[in-house]
C-alpha cells in the first residue's frame, strides 16, 4: 500500500508543473492549497455519504479519489509520504496500534519501553483515556 502512495505521490510531484488545461494535477496547483483543501473535504464527504449508503463500490472509487487528492495536499504542503509513515510507526511504538492519538499526554497510557519486542494490542482511545480491545 505504502508502495502504490509513493508511486501516486511521484505522479503528483511529475505533473505539477504541466499544462493545467490537460492536467488536473497542474490545475490544482495552479488553484492553491485552498482549492486542494477543498477537493480532499468533498471526496471525504463523498466517501462518508456511500459508507451510510451501503454502497462500497463507490466507497472503494470515493476512496481511490480521496487517496488522490490527499496526496497532491501533501505535496502543495511539502509532506512526504515517508513523513507521514514515520509519524504512524512513532505512534505505533508509543501505543501499539491506535485509533488515534489524545490529544492530552494526561491521557496516553503508561508504557515500559517505546518499543516492544512483540506486537501490542489495538488500542482504542476515547474521551475517558486509553482501553485495550483484543
Amino acid at each position: 500500500m505504502s508502495d502504490s502512495l509513493e508511486r501516486l505521490y511521484l505522479a503528483v510531484l511529475a505533473a505539477r508543473d504541466l499544462d493545467p488545461a490537460t492536467s488536473r494535477t497542474a490545475r490544482l496547483f495552479q488553484r492553491g492549497p485552498s482549492k486542494m483543501a477543498k477537493k480532499l473535504a468533498e471526496e471525504a464527504i463523498e466517501v462518508v455519504i456511500d459508507a451510510v449508503n451501503g454502497d462500497s463500490e463507490a466507497v472503494i472509487r470515493e476512496s481511490a479519489d480521496l487517496l488522490y487528492n490527499l496526496t497532491v495536499l501533501w505535496a502543495s504542503a511539502g509532506v512526504r509520504p515517508e513523513d507521514v509513515w514515520r509519524e504512524m510507526t512513532r505512534r505505533e511504538d508509543m501505543l501499539g496500534i491506535a485509533e488515534k492519538l489524545p490529544k492530552s499526554p494526561a491521557k496516553l497510557p503508561k508504557v515500559a519501553s517505546p518499543r516492544i519486542a512483540s506486537r501490542r494490542p489495538i488500542v482504542a482511545l476515547d474521551g475517558r483515556g486509553a482501553r485495550k480491545r483484543h
